[in-house]
């Protein structure tokens, strides 16, 4: 508590400082007349779209998209405001809001919820206009969204604009990835638009280490029993992928327009590695002879998306418009896996597995906007999804082990009304009304799962002076999240390796809640005239039937009858409390000091606090929420020569998580600096060189179970590596 109120105290100071900063000197200078300046934009900037949106809204557009190079779209969103990326640094992973786990956070692309199998790992920040970010549910945008929404716009075509053309290699641990990014402007008319293209090949090499200490105490004349493993991986995985979309804009008139929005994800992937493994054992103190094994392993995939997403929008009078939405799609995945152990020991299987699937999607939205005269935009829809996958598979458990065949439904009905009430206040409320329906069968049999959820769900904001840049927002809302098909009716997974509590079984459950959240946000927000902000956000959330897998012991395992197996499956746990708090500011250092250098600060802190209610502390926290996040980025143009220089440093320290009474989980800190320089030759022609993850440092994950008699714990180093990028940006 005493940091939280040091950094209030810091920002406080500092709005202080910026506030009387932008106090305009006494006596006024003369005003000298320019004559008539007259300026013209077809679109707000981002700041100015966050502020006038009633809803809490973050806007980050092609200026911060393009500011340090990033590879990907999550290197771009890991240094937002509460967001975290999982996984070792530099390595990619699931995008979390608010330090909570998978699935809380709603992903959507131009509005539309993400296809099946589909990453955003796998955009580039060249293939996006701009990223919306919403920390509280909207009726219009889904309230399957308790940590928040992110909605990635693709990019728009603009006819005054050249071609972009991005030519770039990376070096990492030795290895060479090279990539490739255009887009094209098209500027025909009555259709116009853009289509971007992004190409790479890249190698990725992969080192970590696994100690596995295993206890079972002496007890009556049953001796004790202690064991451990270290298991050592070595690969080199190799990617070749091309992504693609366009959007193809027709404008006719009255009013009506259609927006075709094609998309397209091509990737192969292969992966080589060795394992070597060494356990040593021990009975009642006394050592048994060390046994080693060693296995090659090797797997290849393959990921085909084609997708078509298309909008019509119709106005009928000057007040009132239809917009029609609709997504068709098909994504095809191919994996195979093979381990070869070549050793006696009987620690590492030979074994091969194998996985294809099939989605079919698509989705029909449509959407009646009004403005009445009192200053009312109201807003309805419906939507409906329907997701079919057909999957086939080979594992260990029986012939016929993880074919699987599985639906899901969803529509949603919704109506909103946005207003002003007077000068000082806004107002959004809305309610959502969305009903899920997943069926399917595996090895196990038929299984079935629906669900409904009613969310209402109101947004205000406050401006103590009308004519002021400052304001409050207050958000009251239901949200959710709903099992995947994965936690439904997936196949049954067995281990590679002994079966044991940190290497579990894998298996759905069929008879999965939804989990429901009420949440309050509260912001207080200072928009500076000279551009930047300065935000404090707090939020709860009330979360009930929490979903979380838990390892059990079972004997009765249909594929492995009469044998003592550890089986890890979701179940709905009871309740949970988050509530955080998230401070941001970005400003220019001339804005508070006018003598300093005019250095674009970007600066945030976040805290985080959870309990799962029925789970005994202490760190009975949510997965994979960490106590606090931070960054601070900044950056120069130097005028003397044309270079700007810029860099951010990420933070996210270790933390424990008790998952149940006999469950641990340990993530490790990161701290990933990130630095760049972009050299300008010419207006169109540019070179930057970027360097991620400049000091490397291993990223350390743990998993413990205690109980049943016996003890387990395995503890995983992962190395990583700093990545060097060049890259000749050009507009033609």
């Amino acid at each position: 508590m005493k940091l939280i109120r040091l950094v209030l105290a810091a920002f406080a100071t500092l709005t202080v400082a910026l506030a009387e900063a932008q106090t305009p000197p006494s006596p006024n200078p003369p005003v000298q007349d320019m004559g008539r300046v007259e300026i013209k934009s077809d679109r707000k900037n981002d700041t100015e779209q966050r502020r006038q949106s009633t809803a809490a809204k973050i806007v980050i557009g092609r200026e911060e998209l393009d500011r340090q190079g990033d590879s990907t779209l999550g290197e771009v969103l890991k240094r937002l405001p509460g967001v975290t990326i999982q996984g070792a640094p530099g390595r990619g992973g699931g995008i979390r809001m608010r330090g909570l786990g998978g699935g809380y956070t709603q992903i959507l692309m131009d509005g539309q919820r993400v296809p099946p199998g589909f990453s955003i790992e796998s955009l580039t920040p060249d293939m996006v206009e701009k990223v919306e970010i919403l920390r509280a549910p909207t009726a219009e945008t889904g309230a399957r969204a308790i940590a928040g929404t992110i909605n990635i716009v693709l990019r728009e075509g603009q006819r005054a604009n050249p071609d972009d053309l991005k030519l770039g290699s990376s070096f990492e641990h030795g290895h060479r990835s090279d990539a490739l990014n255009w887009t094209r402007n098209l500027k025909t008319e009555p259709l116009n638009g853009t289509l971007t293209i992004s190409a790479m090949n890249s190698w990725r090499p992969d080192d970590n280490m696994t100690v596995t200490d295993f206890v079972i105490p002496e007890l009556g004349t049953a001796p004790s029993l202690t064991s451990q493993r270290v298991k050592n991986t070595l690969s080199l995985g190799h990617r070749q992928g091309m992504n693609a979309n366009a959007r193809l804009m027709w404008r006719g008139e009255e009013g009506r327009s259609l927006v075709l929005m094609p998309f397209m994800v091509y990737s192969e992937y292969s992966n080589r590695g060795n394992i070597d493994l060494r356990e040593e054992k021990s009975i009642n103190g006394l050592p048994l002879p060390t046994a080693t094994d060693v296995a090659s392993t090797q797997n290849n995939s393959r990921f085909v998306l084609t997708r078509l997403n298309g909008q019509w929008n119709q106005r009928f009078t000057a007040d009132s418009r239809f917009e029609f939405k609709f997504g068709l799609g098909e994504s095809h995945y191919n994996y195979r896996f093979s381990q070869i152990a070549s050793g006696s020991a009987g620690l590492l299987y030979t074994l091969q597995e194998s996985q294809s699937f099939r989605d079919l999607s698509q989705t029909w939205n449509g959407k009646w906007t009004k403005v009445l005269s009192n200053g009312h935009q109201w807003v309805s829809g419906l939507e409906l999804e329907g997701v079919r996958r057909t999957e086939e598979a080979i594992a260990e458990v029986s012939d016929e082990a993880g074919n699987m065949r599985a639906r899901t439904q969803r529509w949603a009905l919704y109506t909103q009304d946005e207003w002003t009430l007077n000068p000082h206040w806004s107002a959004h409320a809305g309610i959502r009304y969305e009903n899920i329906l997943t069926e399917g069968s595996n090895e196990e049999g038929a299984k079935r799962n629906q669900s409904g959820v009613l969310t209402p769900l109101l947004h205000a904001v406050w401006k103590p002076l009308p004519e002021s840049r400052d304001q409050v927002r207050m958000s009251l809302t239901r949200s959710y999240k709903t099992p995947t098909l994965f936690n439904l009716v997936s196949k049954t997974a067995l281990s590679r390796e002994a079966n044991s509590p940190t290497r579990p079984d894998r298996v759905s459950n069929p008879g999965l809640k939804p989990e429901l959240a009420t949440g309050i946000d509260i912001a207080v927000e200072r928009y500076l005239s000279e551009g930047g902000v300065l935000s404090a956000n707090a939020f709860r959330r009330n979360i009930s039937d929490l979903i979380r897998y838990v390892t059990t012991e079972r004997i009765d395992t249909a594929w492995a009858p009469g044998q003592r197996r550890f089986v890890s499956g979701p179940q709905n746990v009871g309740d949970a409390v988050t509530q955080g708090l998230e401070l941001e500011a970005k400003f220019r250092l001339s804005q508070i000091w006018p003598a300093a250098l005019p250095i674009d600060v970007r600066s945030n802190l976040s805290f985080f606090h959870s309990r799962v209610l029925d789970v005994v502390g202490p760190n009975n926290r949510l997965d994979q929420q960490p106590s606090m996040t931070a960054n601070l980025g900044a950056d120069y143009r130097i005028r003397a020569i044309p270079l700007t220089i810029g860099g951010n440093a990420n933070m996210n320290p270790d933390y424990t998580t008790r998952r149940t009474e006999q469950q641990w989980t340990y993530q490790g800190a990161k701290r990933v600096v990130d630095v760049y320089g972009l050299w300008k030759f010419n207006p169109s022609t540019a070179l930057r060189l970027t360097v991620s993850n400049w000091v490397p440092r291993d990223y350390l994950t743990g998993t413990t179970y205690i109980g049943n008699g016996l003890s387990e714990t395995a503890n995983t180093n992962t190395r990583n590596w700093k990545n060097v990028q060049l890259r000749l940006e050009m507009k033609i």
